[in-house]
């Protein structure tokens, strides 16, 4: 069994019930419950997407085999009206990226694990320091707080919301 960390995101819509549903999507492919951080309110990273962002993260467990489940998050965007064909960044419904998986580094020619991108993104890294406080980053060593305090600066909100 292997354990994900996933962070989910929504600008368009109900961003709340976006977020809602993915959570229970992702249940359905954890063998143990959800580990769920708060949700935080974002302002947009990237010249496409104009809109506000929900984020959080969270942490399951799977029997799912990494490119299986990527398959699995990619379909489950598309169902629930991302277009696979916007520009990057765009607006979106719901966007799901695999940000760890059982603390693995994995370069395939679509897919790395840890994501790209995240130690460069709070609204990944708030949420994820909020779960797990001692996490460090697999391929440098830094300290999650190392991370939030070299990120790009954008406004991180801490929302009082249930899901």
């Amino acid at each position: 069994m292997a354990q994900v960390v996933i962070a989910l995101g929504s600008n368009l819509g109900n961003r709340a019930s976006h977020l809602t549903q993915a959570k229970a999507f992702l249940t359905t492919l954890s063998r143990r419950p959800l580990i769920i951080s708060s949700i935080y309110e974002t302002e947009p990273v990237g010249e496409a997407s104009t809109k506000m962002y929900y984020n959080a993260v969270c942490a399951m467990e799977t029997t799912l085999p990494p490119l299986q489940l990527l398959d699995r998050l990619k379909k489950y965007e598309q169902d629930y009206g991302r277009d696979p064909t916007a520009p990057r960044w765009s607006n979106r419904t719901i966007d799901l990226d695999i940000i760890d998986y059982n603390r693995q580094v994995i370069s395939e020619d679509t897919f790395r694990v840890p994501h790209p991108h995240y130690a460069e993104r709070l609204f990944v890294l708030h949420p994820l320091q909020e779960i797990f406080p001692n996490w460090e980053d697999l391929p440098s060593g830094k300290s999650i707080d190392t991370l939030i305090a070299s990120a790009p600066k954008i406004e991180v909100f801490k929302k009082e919301v249930n899901w």
